[in-house]
């Protein structure tokens, strides 16, 4: 394995494992890739990871939150809605978005300080699809 794509795959592992200690064990999601389904655990999310990693190289792409309200619900809880714009470049060399609504749920755990414990998005995928990426 070449140097650079050892460095990728390294950093691709935190982000993983960084995933990991923002996330209930348990953490429930409505998504677009989940078709509908409640899905619960972390599974679901490491299936996505481990498939795109930079097998093919680096996305471009930039990600950014618009309009953020966030709703604390007392000590221990809250609330966070807000529009994922995600800029990226095609496979043609053009810019392009999309876009997604997303919901996040927060609890205040004792020893881990805040963790996600649902996810609701509707409109894009959270990722990039690898095949609209250039590379």
């Amino acid at each position: 394995m070449n140097s650079f794509l050892r460095k990728f795959v390294q950093k691709a592992e935190l982000i993983v494992e960084d995933f990991r200690k923002l996330c209930d064990p348990s953490m429930t999601c409505f998504e677009p890739e989940a078709l509908g389904n409640l899905i619960e655990g972390m599974d679901f999310h490491k299936f996505y990871f481990d498939n795109s990693a930079g097998i093919r190289g680096p996305k471009i792409h930039t990600t950014t939150l618009l309009n953020p309200n966030v709703h604390l619900m007392g000590d221990e809880g809250a609330c966070i809605a807000y529009i994922r714009l995600t800029q990226f470049i095609d496979r043609n060399g053009e810019a392009r978005s999309r876009q997604a609504q997303e919901t996040r749920v927060w609890q205040k755990r004792n020893g881990r300080g805040w963790v996600c414990v649902h996810v609701h998005r509707t409109g894009a995928p959270s990722s990039v699809n690898t095949a609209d990426c250039h590379y």
